[in-house]
């Protein structure tokens, strides 16, 4: 991967819901599209659409996974990373992408929107947790309308971020 490859965490449940996952695919296929890596963690539900949207647009995947078995990686997965560090690998979700985009989700995905804006990556959200610190100048999730909305979105905190 050539060093200016953006690598995007895709967060949300792990639970199979229709109208998230159907967003999330297609995310993953404009991340794909955009030539970018989506990193999520690999399993179900928002993880598993948007592995199979950045599959479907030519992408590559990376799932860093909870459990010590590279096994239980979803089939889009193309490098799984077993952790065996339960929940707490959110935090490495974080780490290695340069962006996170939040699809719907529960305490979990709020807890990589957390360690997300702790260390200064940007996060979009779409039908997600809706967070700032409350002080001037302190930058929140941004909102986003849209599957198309919530990669635009992304690819440009990046772009505003490196410069």
């Amino acid at each position: 991967m050539p060093s200016d490859t953006v690598y995007v965490a895709v967060v949300g449940t792990g639970e199979r819901e229709p109208g998230t996952d159907a967003a999330a695919q297609e995310i993953g296929r404009l991340i794909a599209e955009g030539k970018g890596v989506l990193v999520c963690g690999g399993l179900g539900g928002v993880m598993e659409a948007a592995c199979k949207g950045a599959k479907d647009g030519g992408g590559t995947t990376v799932g860093i996974l909870p459990s010590d078995d590279r096994r239980h990686a979803n089939p889009y997965v193309d490098v799984a990373i077993a952790t065996g560090m339960g929940e707490m690998r959110n935090a490495l979700i974080v780490r290695t992408a340069d962006v996170v985009i939040a699809v719907g989700g529960e305490y979990g995905t709020l807890s990589e929107i957390a360690f997300a804006l702790k260390i200064g990556r940007p996060v979009v959200g779409l039908g997600s947790w809706d967070l700032a610190k409350a002080k001037q100048g302190a930058t929140g999730v941004i909102d986003a309308a849209s599957p198309a909305d919530a990669v635009a979105g992304a690819f440009g905190a990046v772009r505003t971020r490196l410069a």
